[in-house]
């Protein structure tokens, strides 16, 4: 009897590392297959985004540290907020928004 504990505990404890083991694989396969995870060119998408504002640097400076944050910017010159709901949501310590 001591010897089929002996050889049980061992192989129930390998069977769970393995088991856990590919499922942190299968989590790792989709982090980097999600399209939340594409890099974005934040600097093209801030220039797209403010080229018609009335301050475009300090336009682009805000722009720029959002899609840092963010990986998105919101598609035209002004509003469509609900296509990047993070980059949307930020607000300044005054409560504005704090992406353009």
């Amino acid at each position: 009897m001591a010897i089929s504990k002996t050889l049980i505990i061992p192989l129930v404890i390998s069977l769970l590392l393995l088991h856990l083991a590919e499922s942190y694989q299968k989590v790792i396969a989709t982090k980097v297959e999600s399209p939340t995870s594409q890099n974005i060119d934040c600097g093209a998408a801030c220039d797209a985004r403010c080229q018609l504002s009335s301050r475009p640097h300090l336009c682009k400076r805000a722009c720029g540290t959002c899609c840092a944050r963010c990986d998105c910017v919101p598609p035209g010159t002004s509003g469509n907020y609900d296509s990047c709901p993070c980059y949307a949501n930020m607000t300044t310590h005054g409560g504005r928004r704090k992406c353009p």
